[in-house]
C-alpha cells in the first residue's frame, strides 16, 4: 500500500519545485521521494491549486474513462499529463483503464461492484395441488421419485456406518504393560 502524505507536505513540495532554482529530481532526493510523484504534485498544484493536492474519492463512469482514453490517444498525452488535466489522483488508473479497454472494449470500463455479491433468493416453488386433484400418473411419478430418494439416503447411511465401523476396527488397542 502506498504511503499517504498530508496536504501541507504536498503543498511544500510543489512550491519548492515551482521555484526556479529547484528541479523535481533535486526536491525528490532531498525528501526521499520518487521523482514522478513530485512531478505529479507539482503539475496538479499548477493546474488545480491547493484542491489538486487533496485526496479525492470518486467513482468514474465508463463514458468519463473513455473520454480520458480518447484524449490520451488523440492528443498524444502521457498518462501523467492526462491525470493532471482530468484531475485523476489515483496513480496508475489510466493505465489500468487502457488495459481494460484493450482486453474487453468499452464495456470493460463500466465500474464493478466491490465486495461480495448479494444473495439471490430463489422464488418459492409453487405449492403442489392436493392429491385429490392430481392424476394417477402424476402421483405414481412422485412416488417413484420419493422411493428413489429414500433408497439413496438408506445407501448413503449404510456407507457411513460401514466407514465408521472400519475406522473403529483400525484403531490400535491400548497395550497393558
Amino acid at each position: 500500500m502506498s504511503k499517504q502524505y498530508d496536504e501541507k507536505f504536498k503543498l511544500l513540495i510543489a512550491q519548492q519545485c515551482l521555484r526556479r532554482d529547484a528541479s523535481p529530481g533535486e526536491v525528490a532526493r532531498q525528501h526521499g521521494l520518487d521523482e514522478s510523484i513530485v512531478r505529479q504534485w507539482r503539475d496538479s498544484y499548477q493546474q488545480h491549486g491547493k484542491l489538486g493536492l487533496r485526496r479525492k474519492y470518486t467513482h468514474r463512469s465508463a463514458a468519463f474513462k473513455l473520454t480520458v482514453l480518447e484524449s490520451v490517444w488523440r492528443d498524444g498525452l502521457s498518462h501523467r499529463q492526462a491525470a493532471v488535466l482530468f484531475d485523476i489522483r489515483e496513480r496508475g488508473a489510466i493505465g489500468r483503464w487502457e488495459q481494460q479497454y484493450h482486453s474487453g472494449g468499452p464495456s470493460a470500463l463500466t465500474p464493478k461492484r466491490k465486495g461480495r455479491p448479494p444473495m439471490i433468493r430463489k422464488p418459492p416453488s409453487p405449492p403442489l395441488p392436493p392429491d385429490e386433484e392430481r392424476s394417477q400418473e402424476e402421483l405414481l411419478e412422485e412416488l417413484a421419485y420419493l422411493r428413489a430418494e429414500n433408497a439413496y439416503l438408506k445407501k448413503l447411511d449404510a456407507l457411513i456406518q460401514e466407514k465408521r465401523a472400519m475406522t473403529r476396527d483400525k484403531k490400535p488397542k491400548p497395550s497393558k504393560d
